[in-house]
C-alpha cells in the first residue's frame, strides 16, 4: 500500500532555516529523508547546521539569503535546483520582530517607529511573497509543486504589543489562502498553499518577552498560559507531525488552509 507519508528524496526548500523552529524542522525533515535546503542570514549557523545533519546521516546544504532580495532568491533557486534536479517544498520560515515596531504597555500607537513597522512587514511579508514567486516558477515548470507559509497566533486575532508583527502574519495568512486558488486555478492540482500556525513557542525572538532573565515566565508570559488549555508554551516537535503532514502526500487535497498548533490558545476564550 503506497505511504502518504513517505518524504524520502524529497527536495525541500526552508527559509528561516537556522531559527529554533527552523533547526528543528530542518533535522527532522532529513532524518525522514527528505533532502533539505536550508535558507538563512547566518553563514555560521547554517554550516554548523548542516554538519550535523550530515553527521546524523541526513542530505542538506545550505545557502545564505536575503528573503526580501529578488536576485539573491533567484540565485539561491537556481542552485537548489541545479543540485537537486527539482524543488517539490518550499517552507517560508524567515521571519522577525522589531522593538520599534511593538507597543509596550507603558506605551501607545503615537510611539510606534514607522521606519521599523515597515521592516517588520517587509521581512515578514514581503519575505514570504518573494520566494514564494521566484520558487513557484520552477515548481510550475515541474508541473507540481507545494508551499508552506508559517503563519502566527498573532494573524488569527490581534494581540497586545505585536502591532507590525501581528499585521504582517494576518497579511501572510491571506496571501496563503490567495496563492491556493491562484496556482491551482492556473496551473492545476497539484500545486497547494497551506500555512502552518504556531501558537506560543519560546525562541530567540520572543524570549525576553515571555519569560524573566532567571528563566521564570514573565507577566505576559504567565497571561499566555493562562488562556492555553494546554497550560505550558509549544516545544519545536510539536510542529514537526503537522509540518510533515502538510509538506507529505497525505494532504494532496489540502490547500488554502491554516493549520493552528497551539495547545488550544486560539480556541479558548474566559
Amino acid at each position: 500500500m503506497y505511504d502518504f507519508f513517505d518524504i524520502r528524496g524529497k527536495v525541500i526548500a526552508i527559509t528561516g532555516g537556522t531559527g529554533v523552529l527552523g533547526t528543528s524542522m530542518v533535522e527532522y525533515l532529513a532524518a525522514h529523508g527528505a533532502h533539505v535546503a536550508v535558507m538563512a542570514r547566518n553563514l555560521e549557523k547554517g554550516n554548523q547546521l548542516i554538519r550535523k545533519v550530515k553527521d546524523e546521516g541526513g542530505e542538506a546544504i545550505f545557502l545564505q539569503t536575503d528573503v526580501t532580495d529578488e536576485a539573491v532568491l533567484k540565485q539561491n533557486a537556481r542552485e537548489i535546483a541545479e543540485k537537486y534536479g527539482t524543488i517539490d517544498v518550499l517552507i517560508n520560515g524567515a521571519g522577525g520582530n522589531m522593538p520599534g515596531a511593538t507597543i509596550g504597555p507603558n506605551n501607545n500607537i503615537f510611539d510606534l517607529k514607522m521606519d521599523d513597522f515597515r521592516k517588520v512587514v517587509d521581512l515578514n511579508l514581503m519575505g514570504t511573497v518573494m520566494p514564494t514567486v521566484v520558487f513557484a516558477e520552477y515548481m510550475v515548470k515541474a508541473k507540481k509543486g507545494n508551499i508552506v507559509n508559517i503563519s502566527s497566533a498573532s494573524a488569527l486575532r490581534p494581540l497586545t504589543r505585536v502591532a507590525g508583527y501581528g499585521a504582517a502574519k494576518a497579511a501572510v495568512t491571506n496571501f496563503t489562502k490567495y496563492m491556493a486558488g491562484e496556482l491551482a486555478i492556473k496551473f492545476g492540482e497539484n500545486f497547494r498553499v497551506n500555512a502552518l500556525c504556531p501558537g506560543f513557542f519560546i525562541t530567540e525572538q520572543n524570549r525576553a518577552l515571555l519569560t524573566n532573565p532567571d528563566g521564570s515566565y514573565s507577566d505576559r508570559g504567565h497571561t499566555i498560559i493562562a488562556h492555553t488549555p494546554f497550560r505550558r508554551f509549544g516545544d519545536p516537535e510539536d510542529l514537526l507531525g503537522t509540518l510533515h503532514y502538510l509538506v507529505s502526500d497525505a494532504s494532496k487535497f489540502v490547500t488554502g488552509t491554516v493549520a493552528i498548533v497551539d495547545g488550544g490558545f486560539d480556541a479558548f476564550s474566559i
